[in-house]
């Protein structure tokens, strides 16, 4: 079976095409990047609206593939941005009834974790979720993905993001704050919020920002930052897997391309005995590769679903999902 899944939660319109044994075939993507300022929903909307046909062409050239030969569509449901979301969804649905085939809607944050377990080979993992606009950890459990701790306030993407804006680093900031705490030489004491097993990061956003104004250089500050955030994310991952038992971490979203990152949470899992799983970069950042393998899981344990069933829901929890595949 060959399946189309479309992603389109924030600012990424991914189109990817798998096939049942869980390979590859193509992974398309074009990101949003606004001129000035942060993301604005409306305007990521407008871009995606603009590529998504081209991506869903680009990636069947890059398949050899003809619509024809397409047996599934799925596209990301949520969690998400609304008008992006309609954007993917609307594509979605063009695509099922012009077409005549099956449509699946799927769940942001477990598509993360099942293209994560195809990629890396890894079983039955806690995944450490850390995106813009996710952060939890989250491992199966009793036919279901639970949540076992989560931000409280927003993403550590969003954090470094927001954080970036401030500083004067621009927007998607993650890859400059990883460059800058490489030459960082001090570490300042920043708020560690960690309350059992959920984090809040605005806190430490708001600290450093106090820090520049008091002259502190950006490479100090990103050191700071860095090492304080992936602490936090580094405790309450442990903490989940000695509560449950696992011994495999998996990381995911795009804050899990951070070099820095993978090594704390390496280092951690090795000391537990464990180990730590990583897919390619290409699989970490919002993908439509993700989306489509996520579609035909579902959809080849019996998951069904009409167009009108498939609304956009911009709230959709993690933990809603029957997980009929496993």
């Amino acid at each position: 079976m060959i399946t189309l899944g479309i992603e389109g939660t924030a600012h990424t319109l991914g189109v990817g095409i798998v096939d049942s044994d869980g390979t590859v075939l193509a992974n398309e993507l074009d990101m949003f990047r606004p001129a000035e300022g942060g993301l604005h929903p409306r305007e990521a909307a407008n871009h995606h609206a603009d590529v998504v046909s081209d991506i869903i062409l680009k990636a069947l050239d890059s398949a050899d593939l003809s619509v024809k030969d397409l047996d599934l569509v799925s596209f990301s449901m949520g969690p998400g941005l609304g008008p992006c979301l309609r954007i993917a969804g609307t594509a979605a649905r063009a695509m099922s009834c012009g077409l005549g085939i099956p449509i699946v809607g799927v769940n942001h944050c477990i598509a993360h974790i099942e293209i994560g377990r195809i990629q890396t080979g890894c079983r039955d993992p806690v995944l450490l979720y850390a995106s813009g606009g996710n952060t939890q950890v989250i491992a199966y459990s009793e036919g279901r993905y639970r949540i076992f701790g989560e931000t409280q306030d927003i993403g550590v993407g969003n954090m470094l993001d927001k954080l970036g804006r401030e500083l004067g680093m621009g927007f998607y900031a993650g890859p400059t704050f990883e460059k800058l705490a490489k030459e960082g030489s001090k570490l300042y004491e920043l708020p560690y919020s960690v309350k059992g097993m959920d984090m809040a990061f605005s806190g430490l956003m708001t600290a450093a920002v106090a820090l520049r104004r008091k002259g502190v250089p950006l490479e100090d500050i990103a050191l700071s930052v860095q090492e304080t955030a992936f602490s936090m994310l580094t405790e309450v991952t442990e903490r989940a897997m000695a509560h449950i038992g696992k011994t495999e971490v998996l990381l995911g979203g795009g804050v899990a391309q951070n070099m820095r990152l993978r090594e704390m949470v390496a280092e951690m899992a090795e000391a537990r005995g464990g180990s730590m799983y990583v897919p390619d970069r290409r699989f970490c950042m919002d993908n439509g590769a993700m989306i489509a393998w996520l579609g035909n899981e579902m959809y080849n344990s019996g998951v069904r679903m009409d167009v009108r069933d498939t609304a956009v829901r911009q709230r959709f929890r993690t933990d809603e999902v029957d997980i009929t595949w496993r």
